[in-house]
């Protein structure tokens, strides 16, 4: 079989990782060489799939379903990989192989093309914040995962590379109000759970062993609220469509500080800073409709 990289993943990769050719270049023959190392069978490669890796639908030699990740050193997943283990399936995908091939990864196979975001929005929202909260634990006392300061701090010193060069004196206000409101929220003694780090509605996928099981995670230490402030924004197409997008936004950080026990304050802080982030990302690569979304988002908070 082909492993041809999804057209997604390739222009994904174009925008945030140019030094990723190489990898994708080597992508065909790395999936075979995974493939044949672990007896596997293939079915198909999940098309869209994803933004930052290869995924390939499988079976393993007894039968069993399973799922054959790919993804370049960018997306950490390494990374992924320990935070998976450590969570041993309570919350999120099982990890199926002890030993370790950098950069490839055998899952659990879950339900891909079902996920929370297919339920209505208010049942959505309560499925996906119970699994999160299975997911924020203590981290192995050994890790070496990137905390919230630190990517944080990678991620401010980008946002104000972009907003120097911008000429929108709404976007440089947007940033300004983002970077001081991450430094308010830092000066607080830090808060040491294990994140997700990237969850949204579409990263909990339906399962047999559990209802629903997180996926996707590019795991980072530090506060709860730094986790949720995601998933705040999920549907921000139908948020910014709705005449009353602001109030329901509003709404919903209640809602959800409540519901997970997290400071309502320090959830819109963090909104803020992860939807300006987003929104000056996605102009610096050129997806002016996303960026008008995430920052018309922003300016709401």
């Amino acid at each position: 079989m082909a492993f041809e990289p999804p057209r997604r993943l390739v222009r994904a990769l174009g925008e945030t990782a140019p030094d990723a050719g190489g990898w994708l270049e080597k992508l065909p023959e790395t999936a075979q060489q995974a493939v044949t190392l672990r007896e596997l069978t293939v079915e198909r490669v999940q098309v869209p799939g994803g933004r930052s890796s290869l995924v390939v639908l499988v079976r393993r030699a007894d039968g069993t379903p399973a799922v054959l990740k790919l993804a370049p050193p960018r997306a950490r997943p390494e990374s992924e990989r320990a935070a998976l283990a450590h969570w041993d399936g309570l919350g999120a995908v099982q990890l199926l192989e002890p030993f370790t091939t950098e950069g490839v990864l055998l899952l659990e196979r879950l339900h891909p093309d079902v996920s929370v975001r297919s339920l209505p929005e208010a049942k959505a929202l309560l499925e996906a914040a119970g699994t999160l909260r299975r997911l924020w634990v203590s981290p192995p006392g050994d890790h070496a995962f990137e905390t919230v300061a630190e990517r944080t701090a990678r991620q401010a010193e980008a946002m104000r590379a972009t907003a120097s060069t911008d000429a929108d004196s709404g976007v440089t206000a947007l940033v300004d109000a983002a970077l001081v409101a991450r430094e308010e929220l830092l000066a607080a003694p830090p808060e040491h759970r294990l994140l997700h780090g990237t969850f949204r509605q579409s990263k909990v996928l339906a399962g047999d062993r559990m209802p629903w099981l997180a996926v996707g995670p590019d795991p980072v230490v530090g506060e709860c609220a730094f986790d949720l402030a995601r998933l705040v924004r999920d549907r921000v197409e139908d948020l910014i469509a709705s005449p009353s997008g602001a109030a329901i936004t509003r709404r919903r950080i209640k809602r959800l500080a409540e519901s997970l026990d997290v400071d309502q304050e320090r959830l819109r802080g963090w909104t803020l800073f992860r939807a300006v982030e987003s929104g000056v990302r996605a102009l610096r690569v050129g997806r002016a409709q996303d960026a008008e979304l995430l920052l018309e988002f922003a300016g709401w908070l």
